[in-house]
């Protein structure tokens, strides 16, 4: 599966990408994640994910997301 892309809103430090990361990890179907504190992103990989279950946990964690 091809990566999902996302922007994220709100990350400062090393600590919000790892929150962040920690997040996306959980979500069912993710097999990859990669955040990136500049500028913003992620890029998640996976079978069957669903992106409002991404949106919703970038969300969960206190941060802002949009698909890319």
């Amino acid at each position: 599966m091809e990566g999902i892309e996302l922007k994220i809103e709100g990350m400062s430090c090393e600590h919000c990408v790892a929150r962040t990361e920690k997040a996306l990890a959980a979500v069912t179907g993710v097999s990859e994640v990669e955040v990136r504190l500049e500028p913003g992103a992620a890029t998640v990989t996976g079978e069957n994910v669903s992106l409002q279950d991404l949106i919703d946990a970038v969300d969960e964690a206190g941060f802002t997301s949009t698909a890319s």
